[in-house]
Parts: structure tokens; sequence; C-alpha cells
């Protein structure tokens, strides 16, 4: 288990560390051997302006609202080691389900934080009214986090080969649920 990590709400006042961790981390996306995590070129490796200002506003959204996010970080002495989210899915009639997305810090990768991360977002969402299931979408070719996932107890409950052409490549999604109330 990850030494001096503290798992914690993402606030305001770290907001500017949150999203230069996830300008870092999408740096490495598709490159050296790390899977392709998100569904953007590899040429793109930043976050755009406008959607680290989405994911600021959905965080004041309350819960239940359409658009609405929380987001938990994992924090050590040198900074931010990975996060987790649930977000509102878009869809209507469909505020009973929420949509988790989360990622590591290279370096504090395989040791567990994963895990806790994502028990941490399913301990929330269960104690919220409302929710009775979390859903993904991860692409099909991230087999390290498929296997976190399942490990977790999610389940897989689709796939769509070729839903994404990225750099010339053909990738898959894969779609995964989790029943929160039994």
């Amino acid at each position: 288990m990850p030494l001096q990590t503290s798992l914690i709400p993402l606030a305001p006042a770290t907001y500017d560390a949150f999203f230069a961790y996830l300008g870092d981390q999408l740096k490495e996306n598709g490159q050296g051997g790390t899977p392709l995590f998100q569904p953007m070129s590899r040429a793109q490796p930043t976050l755009a302006p406008e959607r680290a200002a989405a994911f600021r506003q959905a965080l004041d959204t309350p819960l239940g609202q359409p658009g609405w996010r929380r987001a938990w970080v994992a924090v050590g002495p040198e900074g931010i080691r990975g996060h987790v989210d649930l977000r509102a899915r878009p869809e209507p009639h469909a505020q009973h389900r929420g949509m988790l997305g989360m990622g590591v810090h290279r370096d504090w990768r395989r040791i567990g934080l994963g895990r806790r991360l994502v028990g941490l977002a399913v301990q929330w969402a269960a104690a919220q009214d409302g929710l009775d299931w979390i859903d993904l979408e991860v692409l099909s070719v991230n087999a390290p986090a498929r296997q976190l996932y399942l490990a977790t107890g999610f389940v897989q409950t689709g796939e769509h080969a070729d839903m994404f052409r990225i750099d010339g490549e053909q990738h898959g999604y894969t779609y995964m649920s989790r029943a929160l109330r039994r």
C-alpha cells in the first residue's frame, strides 16, 4: 500500500496542481510502452482549457443535477499521485448511474493505489441516495486498466470494435458496470 498517501476530495485550492498533473499524464498517452488510455491523438498531449473549465464547473453542480461531478486525489509529499472521479451520465433518465474516470501517476502504478481510488469512489457512490450503478468506458487496448476494473467488481457489459480511429489506428471501447445495490 502506498506510504504517506492521503485520499482527499478535490478542492478549489488544488485545482491548479490537479490540472498540471492531468497534463503531465496526457503526455504519456500511448507513449513509451504505455497503452493509449484517452481517445485522443498522441500528438495532442494537453488538456484543453475548455475541458478544464467544464471539469471545474461540474464539481460545483449539485449531485442529481445534469453535469455533476465529484473527484478525489491521492496526494503524497511530492504532490498528486492519482485521481478518481464520478460524474453524471449525459443521457436523460440515467440519473441513477454515474460514470467513473481515473488515473494513477506513472511512478505509483501497480502498488494498489488504483484499487484504493476505485474503492473510495464506489464507497462514496454507494452512500448516495439515487445512485445505483457505476459505469465506465475504457479503451480496449488498455489491459492494465481493464484488469483493475474487473478486480474491483466491474463486469464487462459490451465492446465496440473500431470505435475510434486515432493516429491511423483502429481502437475498440470496452464498457463496464458495477451495481451498487443488490
